[in-house]
């Protein structure tokens, strides 16, 4: 079988989108499950549209995600240059010989010595191909204009620069979005044209939002560039494992998969017909299991930067650290560390109904009376904290429930929540006699 050669080809034209990564990510893992060459090709030949650091920041990105390619126009390679405003010359030479061989023509600009060239398509003729997703698909000739192949400015268009660079790059399979389906019998055209072998397509289907509506960059109910999930402390690792659920399956049931997983178990075949729904929840879930593997010093790195950011005072390392180690496992993502900390810190204290329904039907009083003794007197950090609930259940003969429950809600508002004595080290002893002292007015007025 030939060496599998595929390649991801985006235009420099802004940032890493979720559907390009994608495209990007499958080619990459279609590659190396094959044993085979993953190359990246920048497309600039729109040159309005290309963006000043726009190629080096879609290489940052990939490289970010944990892809590693073999050619590039950074890499370099044996079937160069990799960026199209340098092939030029090659495009020029291969359109001019169709127009040697009749199969194409020139277009004048009115009143003008400028060309443009078109593509003559031929009459009467089917272009069948078998899709690696789609299986067989039609097109009739008689559904294709004669088309434009190099522009009047001597730039050539998509369609042809494509086919010019998969063919003496060698790529064998060009897995890309649907929108591409339509494209793909004018590149037949081209191909059969000089009579060079036409690659294996397959085009993915698209990826929609929870209305079932195709994801547009204008939806802003879903965060869709790389770079603002770099930002907002997602893990590289669990945003490959998310894309890469987005349109194929694994034949193993398990949605939790290493890059290296990934590759061992990515089947081509197990590509879905059906367009890929992109969920915020499975996202949050995927980064979530990842973070939660992290190692507590990697974990105060990554949420450092974002507090810092917030403008909270993280020069006392081991406050940090503390911080860090209560809300790790609550923690899907690391700016998210912010919005626990002012939720622990600074939201309103009150009683939620169900914990107040508790203290109300429980002779709880007592217990919480006997906190705040303890809790004046202490010097207030974890151990010392965890000693006085200690001391409490012996002193009234009070274990399980009905001793840690009113100490936590008297203390927090809530029934569930990270683990007391740190929480209330961190929290402060003014902060948690003033909500003790609350609960019990509370408890004594509805009495």
């Amino acid at each position: 079988m030939k060496r599998v050669r595929v390649r991801y080809a985006p235009s420099p034209t802004g940032l890493l989108h979720i559907g390009n990564a994608r495209t990007a990510i499958f080619n990459f893992l279609f590659a190396r499950s094959h044993g085979g060459d993953f190359i990246i090709r920048i497309e600039d030949t729109d040159v309005k549209r290309n963006v000043i650091g726009g190629e080096a920041s879609q290489l940052d990105n990939l490289k970010w995600l944990g892809l590693e390619w073999d050619e590039s126009p950074d890499k370099g390679g044996p079937f160069g240059p990799y960026r199209q405003l340098e092939r030029l010359d090659l495009y020029k030479e291969y359109a001019e010989k169709l127009l040697d061989m009749g199969m194409a023509y020139k277009e004048y600009k009115e009143g003008s010595t400028k060309y443009a060239i078109r593509f003559k398509v031929p009459e009467n003729k089917e272009y069948v191909f078998n899709d690696m997703v789609r299986g067989t698909l039609r097109f009739q000739s008689k559904e294709v204009e004669d088309w434009i192949m190099i522009k009047d400015n001597g730039i050539p268009t998509y369609n042809f620069a494509v086919v010019i660079d998969d063919h003496f790059m060698e790529i064998t399979h060009i897995l890309r979005g649907e929108e591409h389906i339509t494209n793909t019998p004018k590149q037949m055209m081209v191909y059969e044209a000089f009579g060079w072998e036409i690659p294996t397509f397959g085009h993915m289907t698209i990826i929609v939002n929870e209305k079932k509506k195709k994801l547009s960059k204008r939806d802003q109910s879903i965060v869709q560039f790389i770079s603002q999930y770099r930002e907002l402390g997602y893990l590289p690792e669990a945003i490959l494992n998310f894309i890469s659920l987005l349109g194929w399956s694994p034949a193993v049931n398990q949605e939790i998969l290493s890059k290296d997983e990934i590759i061992t178990h990515f089947d081509e075949s197990r590509l879905s017909k059906a367009p890929a729904m992109f969920d915020v929840v499975k996202l949050a879930y995927i980064n979530k299991e990842y973070v939660k593997k992290l190692s507590l010093e990697a974990f105060v790195e990554l949420c450092k930067p974002h507090l810092e950011k917030a403008g909270i005072d993280v020069s006392n390392s081991v406050w940090v650290s503390d911080l860090c180690s209560l809300l790790h496992e609550r923690t899907a993502y690391g700016a998210q560390i912010v919005e626990l900390h002012h939720e622990f810190f600074h939201g309103e204290f009150e009683l939620e109904p169900e914990a107040l329904e508790f203290l109300r039907s429980e002779n709880t009083l007592p217990v919480i009376k006997a906190f705040r003794k303890k809790l004046a007197i202490s010097s207030f950090t974890a151990e010392d904290i965890k000693e006085s609930i200690k001391d409490i259940g012996k002193h009234l003969n009070v274990k399980g429930k009905s001793l840690f429950m009113p100490c936590r809600i008297a203390t927090t508002g809530a029934m569930h929540g990270p683990d007391l004595p740190k929480s209330l080290s961190l929290l402060g002893k003014e902060v948690a006699l003033n909500r003790i002292d609350k609960t019990i007015e509370t408890l004594e007025n509805n009495a």
